[in-house]
Protein backbone atom coordinates (compact mmCIF):
# COMPACT_ATOMS: atom_id res chain seq x y z
CA UNK A 1 0.00 0.00 0.00
CA UNK A 2 1.38 3.25 -0.82
CA UNK A 3 0.97 6.52 2.07
CA UNK A 4 0.10 9.47 1.47
CA UNK A 5 3.30 10.97 0.99
CA UNK A 6 4.39 8.49 -1.38
CA UNK A 7 1.52 9.06 -3.40
CA UNK A 8 1.50 12.48 -3.99
CA UNK A 9 5.20 12.16 -5.62
CA UNK A 10 4.03 9.65 -7.93
CA UNK A 11 0.93 11.28 -9.23
CA UNK A 12 1.51 15.30 -8.54
CA UNK A 13 4.40 16.67 -9.70
CA UNK A 14 6.50 18.45 -6.91
CA UNK A 15 7.49 21.81 -7.76
CA UNK A 16 11.40 21.38 -8.11
CA UNK A 17 14.30 24.75 -8.45
CA UNK A 18 17.12 24.25 -10.79
CA UNK A 19 20.13 25.41 -8.99
CA UNK A 20 22.82 25.12 -11.90
CA UNK A 21 22.94 24.10 -15.29
CA UNK A 22 26.27 22.66 -17.18
CA UNK A 23 26.87 21.86 -20.85
CA UNK A 24 28.50 18.45 -21.24
CA UNK A 25 28.56 18.34 -24.84
CA UNK A 26 26.77 19.69 -28.19
CA UNK A 27 23.80 18.07 -27.60
CA UNK A 28 23.62 17.34 -23.31
CA UNK A 29 22.79 19.67 -20.33
CA UNK A 30 24.07 18.56 -16.71
CA UNK A 31 21.10 19.78 -14.56
CA UNK A 32 21.54 20.23 -11.01
CA UNK A 33 18.54 20.66 -8.67
CA UNK A 34 16.45 20.50 -5.37
CA UNK A 35 13.14 19.96 -4.10
CA UNK A 36 11.26 23.17 -2.88
CA UNK A 37 9.90 20.83 -0.40
CA UNK A 38 13.39 21.01 1.38
CA UNK A 39 13.36 16.83 1.31
CA UNK A 40 16.03 14.75 -0.41
CA UNK A 41 14.47 12.64 -3.19
CA UNK A 42 15.61 9.79 -1.54
CA UNK A 43 16.25 7.31 -5.11
CA UNK A 44 18.07 4.68 -5.66
CA UNK A 45 20.98 4.76 -7.79
CA UNK A 46 19.33 3.32 -11.52
CA UNK A 47 15.63 5.00 -11.19
CA UNK A 48 14.26 7.74 -13.15
CA UNK A 49 11.33 10.57 -12.73
CA UNK A 50 9.04 11.81 -14.29
CA UNK A 51 10.50 15.73 -15.47
CA UNK A 52 7.15 18.13 -16.79
CA UNK A 53 7.31 21.54 -17.70
CA UNK A 54 3.85 23.31 -17.74
CA UNK A 55 2.03 24.02 -21.01
CA UNK A 56 5.04 21.66 -22.61
CA UNK A 57 4.74 18.12 -21.26
CA UNK A 58 6.49 15.36 -19.18
CA UNK A 59 8.95 12.61 -19.83
CA UNK A 60 11.20 10.30 -18.02
CA UNK A 61 14.58 11.07 -17.05
CA UNK A 62 17.02 9.15 -15.37
CA UNK A 63 18.68 10.24 -12.08
CA UNK A 64 22.45 10.91 -12.89
CA UNK A 65 23.53 11.17 -9.41
CA UNK A 66 23.76 9.35 -6.27
CA UNK A 67 21.74 9.66 -3.32
CA UNK A 68 25.04 10.01 -1.18
CA UNK A 69 25.22 13.50 -3.17
CA UNK A 70 23.52 15.69 -0.64
CA UNK A 71 19.66 16.70 -0.96
CA UNK A 72 20.52 17.93 -4.84
CA UNK A 73 19.90 15.68 -7.40
CA UNK A 74 21.13 15.89 -11.29
CA UNK A 75 19.72 15.14 -14.08
CA UNK A 76 21.39 14.58 -17.58
CA UNK A 77 19.02 15.29 -20.76
CA UNK A 78 20.04 15.26 -24.47
CA UNK A 79 17.88 17.35 -26.21
CA UNK A 80 15.25 14.93 -28.49
CA UNK A 81 12.10 16.09 -27.79
CA UNK A 82 9.23 19.12 -26.90
CA UNK A 83 9.90 18.70 -22.89
CA UNK A 84 13.68 18.09 -23.21
CA UNK A 85 14.17 21.13 -25.57
CA UNK A 86 12.37 23.19 -23.64
CA UNK A 87 14.73 22.06 -20.78
CA UNK A 88 17.26 23.24 -22.52
CA UNK A 89 16.23 27.14 -22.22
CA UNK A 90 16.19 26.76 -18.81
CA UNK A 91 18.06 28.87 -16.54
CA UNK A 92 19.25 28.46 -12.63
CA UNK A 93 16.53 29.66 -10.58
CA UNK A 94 13.82 28.19 -12.95
CA UNK A 95 10.82 25.65 -11.82
CA UNK A 96 9.90 22.28 -12.83
CA UNK A 97 8.08 19.54 -11.90
CA UNK A 98 9.19 16.42 -10.51
CA UNK A 99 7.67 12.68 -10.21
CA UNK A 100 9.10 10.34 -8.38
CA UNK A 101 11.23 8.70 -8.11
CA UNK A 102 9.99 5.39 -10.36
CA UNK A 103 11.19 2.20 -10.82
CA UNK A 104 13.17 -0.83 -9.91
CA UNK A 105 16.95 0.65 -9.20
CA UNK A 106 20.27 -1.14 -9.17
CA UNK A 107 20.65 -3.93 -6.39
CA UNK A 108 22.92 -2.14 -3.96
CA UNK A 109 22.71 -4.24 -1.15
CA UNK A 110 23.23 -7.54 -3.54
CA UNK A 111 25.97 -5.98 -4.52
CA UNK A 112 28.15 -5.26 -1.86
CA UNK A 113 31.38 -7.25 -1.39
CA UNK A 114 31.31 -7.93 -5.30
CA UNK A 115 33.64 -6.98 -8.04
CA UNK A 116 31.83 -4.57 -10.39
CA UNK A 117 32.53 -4.54 -14.37
CA UNK A 118 30.20 -1.33 -15.36
CA UNK A 119 30.10 -0.81 -18.83
CA UNK A 120 28.78 2.72 -20.43
CA UNK A 121 27.55 3.26 -24.02
CA UNK A 122 26.98 6.82 -25.19
CA UNK A 123 24.38 8.21 -22.88
CA UNK A 124 24.19 5.59 -20.87
CA UNK A 125 26.66 6.85 -18.68
CA UNK A 126 23.53 8.86 -17.54
CA UNK A 127 21.87 6.26 -15.34
CA UNK A 128 25.36 3.96 -14.65
CA UNK A 129 26.65 7.17 -13.14
CA UNK A 130 24.16 7.65 -10.16
CA UNK A 131 25.89 3.64 -9.20
CA UNK A 132 29.19 4.60 -9.73
CA UNK A 133 29.16 7.50 -7.96
CA UNK A 134 27.42 5.75 -4.60
CA UNK A 135 30.03 2.66 -5.04
CA UNK A 136 32.82 5.28 -5.06
CA UNK A 137 31.48 7.19 -1.97
CA UNK A 138 30.81 3.64 0.09
CA UNK A 139 34.25 2.53 -1.81
CA UNK A 140 34.97 0.16 0.84
CA UNK A 141 31.79 -2.24 0.59
CA UNK A 142 32.55 -2.73 -2.74
CA UNK A 143 35.82 -4.95 -4.49
CA UNK A 144 37.27 -4.11 -7.53
CA UNK A 145 35.49 -1.24 -9.66
CA UNK A 146 36.15 -1.33 -13.41
CA UNK A 147 34.83 1.04 -16.17
CA UNK A 148 34.42 0.53 -20.02
CA UNK A 149 32.92 3.32 -21.53
CA UNK A 150 32.24 3.76 -25.53
CA UNK A 151 31.48 6.42 -27.65
CA UNK A 152 30.60 7.80 -31.02
CA UNK A 153 33.53 9.80 -31.35
CA UNK A 154 35.86 12.30 -28.75
CA UNK A 155 33.98 14.94 -28.92
CA UNK A 156 30.38 13.40 -27.54
CA UNK A 157 32.64 12.39 -24.56
CA UNK A 158 31.02 13.45 -21.14
CA UNK A 159 32.42 13.96 -17.80
CA UNK A 160 35.55 14.75 -18.96
CA UNK A 161 36.49 16.04 -15.02
CA UNK A 162 34.80 13.46 -13.33
CA UNK A 163 36.70 11.19 -15.46
CA UNK A 164 39.66 13.00 -15.02
CA UNK A 165 39.43 12.25 -11.34
CA UNK A 166 38.56 8.81 -11.26
CA UNK A 167 41.61 8.02 -13.53
CA UNK A 168 44.01 9.60 -10.56
CA UNK A 169 42.37 7.02 -8.55
CA UNK A 170 44.62 3.97 -7.35
CA UNK A 171 40.90 1.98 -6.57
CA UNK A 172 39.32 2.28 -9.93
CA UNK A 173 40.27 1.47 -13.63
CA UNK A 174 39.02 3.24 -16.36
CA UNK A 175 38.84 2.24 -20.05
CA UNK A 176 37.55 4.14 -23.19
CA UNK A 177 37.24 4.40 -26.43
CA UNK A 178 35.53 5.76 -29.77
CA UNK A 179 34.04 4.03 -32.26
CA UNK A 180 36.07 6.64 -34.79
CA UNK A 181 38.14 9.52 -34.68
CA UNK A 182 37.88 12.57 -37.13
CA UNK A 183 41.05 13.35 -38.66
CA UNK A 184 42.42 16.44 -36.99
CA UNK A 185 41.70 14.75 -33.32
CA UNK A 186 43.31 14.69 -30.61
CA UNK A 187 42.25 11.06 -29.06
CA UNK A 188 45.13 8.67 -27.05
CA UNK A 189 42.34 5.77 -26.13
CA UNK A 190 41.38 3.11 -28.24
CA UNK A 191 39.81 3.28 -31.36
CA UNK A 192 37.01 0.72 -31.62
CA UNK A 193 33.63 -0.11 -30.57
CA UNK A 194 33.18 -1.03 -27.17
CA UNK A 195 33.64 -5.12 -27.02
CA UNK A 196 37.36 -4.36 -27.98
CA UNK A 197 37.84 -3.22 -24.89
CA UNK A 198 37.02 -6.16 -23.28
CA UNK A 199 40.36 -8.33 -24.12
CA UNK A 200 42.26 -5.84 -21.48
CA UNK A 201 40.31 -6.66 -18.66
CA UNK A 202 41.04 -9.36 -15.94
CA UNK A 203 38.01 -10.41 -13.41
CA UNK A 204 37.21 -13.26 -11.37
CA UNK A 205 33.93 -14.11 -12.69
CA UNK A 206 32.55 -16.05 -9.60
CA UNK A 207 33.00 -12.27 -7.81
CA UNK A 208 32.09 -9.91 -11.02
CA UNK A 209 28.76 -8.45 -11.25
CA UNK A 210 28.27 -6.58 -14.84
CA UNK A 211 26.30 -3.41 -14.86
CA UNK A 212 25.43 -2.11 -18.27
CA UNK A 213 23.37 0.98 -19.65
CA UNK A 214 23.68 1.97 -23.66
CA UNK A 215 21.75 1.59 -26.87
CA UNK A 216 20.01 -1.17 -27.70
CA UNK A 217 22.35 -2.69 -30.14
CA UNK A 218 25.30 -2.50 -27.99
CA UNK A 219 23.74 -5.06 -25.68
CA UNK A 220 23.79 -8.33 -27.34
CA UNK A 221 26.99 -7.56 -28.20
CA UNK A 222 28.46 -6.99 -24.54
CA UNK A 223 26.10 -9.43 -23.27
CA UNK A 224 28.11 -12.32 -25.79
CA UNK A 225 31.52 -11.19 -23.92
CA UNK A 226 30.44 -11.28 -20.63
CA UNK A 227 28.84 -14.85 -20.85
CA UNK A 228 32.40 -14.99 -22.23
CA UNK A 229 34.33 -13.48 -19.48
CA UNK A 230 32.40 -16.59 -17.42
CA UNK A 231 29.82 -13.79 -15.47
CA UNK A 232 27.00 -15.93 -14.95
CA UNK A 233 23.54 -14.55 -16.73
CA UNK A 234 22.40 -13.48 -13.28
CA UNK A 235 24.93 -11.02 -13.02
CA UNK A 236 24.56 -9.39 -16.04
CA UNK A 237 22.46 -6.43 -15.10
CA UNK A 238 20.87 -3.92 -17.61
CA UNK A 239 18.82 -0.94 -17.64
CA UNK A 240 16.43 -1.04 -20.60
CA UNK A 241 14.31 1.95 -20.97
CA UNK A 242 11.49 1.16 -23.58
CA UNK A 243 8.84 4.01 -24.71
CA UNK A 244 7.98 4.54 -20.97
CA UNK A 245 5.61 7.35 -20.65
CA UNK A 246 3.38 7.50 -16.99
CA UNK A 247 6.07 5.64 -14.92
CA UNK A 248 3.32 4.00 -12.88
CA UNK A 249 2.73 0.70 -14.97
CA UNK A 250 -1.11 2.77 -16.45
CA UNK A 251 -0.62 3.49 -20.07
CA UNK A 252 0.85 0.37 -20.98
CA UNK A 253 3.89 2.12 -23.41
CA UNK A 254 6.62 0.23 -22.24
CA UNK A 255 5.12 -3.06 -21.82
CA UNK A 256 7.38 -6.21 -22.42
CA UNK A 257 5.56 -9.51 -22.16
CA UNK A 258 4.10 -9.39 -18.99
CA UNK A 259 6.58 -7.11 -17.73
CA UNK A 260 6.37 -2.97 -17.50
CA UNK A 261 9.83 -1.76 -17.44
CA UNK A 262 8.46 1.57 -15.56
CA UNK A 263 7.90 -0.86 -12.76
CA UNK A 264 10.02 -4.59 -12.96
CA UNK A 265 12.61 -2.01 -14.50
CA UNK A 266 14.29 -0.02 -15.91
CA UNK A 267 16.98 -2.53 -14.39
CA UNK A 268 16.83 -6.27 -15.27
CA UNK A 269 19.40 -8.91 -14.89
CA UNK A 270 20.03 -10.56 -18.44
CA UNK A 271 18.32 -13.87 -16.98
CA UNK A 272 15.19 -12.18 -16.31
CA UNK A 273 15.15 -10.14 -19.80
CA UNK A 274 16.06 -13.58 -21.57
CA UNK A 275 12.80 -15.07 -20.79
CA UNK A 276 10.79 -12.82 -22.21
CA UNK A 277 10.23 -13.20 -25.87
CA UNK A 278 9.44 -9.51 -26.96
CA UNK A 279 12.67 -7.92 -25.41
CA UNK A 280 14.48 -6.12 -28.11
CA UNK A 281 18.46 -7.28 -27.23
Amino acid sequence: MINKSNSESLYFPRPTKLIDVTALSEREILFRLRLEDGNALYHIPGQFVEVSILGTGEAPISIASSPTQGDAFELAIRAVGNVTQALHRLQPGDTIGIRGPFGNGFPVSELKDRDLLFIAGGIGFFPLRSMIQYVLDMRPLFGKIILLYGCRQPAEQLFHQELKEWRERDDVLIMDTVDRCPPETEWEGNVGVITTLFPGINILPARTTALVAGPPVMYRYVVAECLKKGIAKERIILSLERRMKCGIGLCGHCQIDNAYVCLDGPVFNYAKLEQLKEVEL
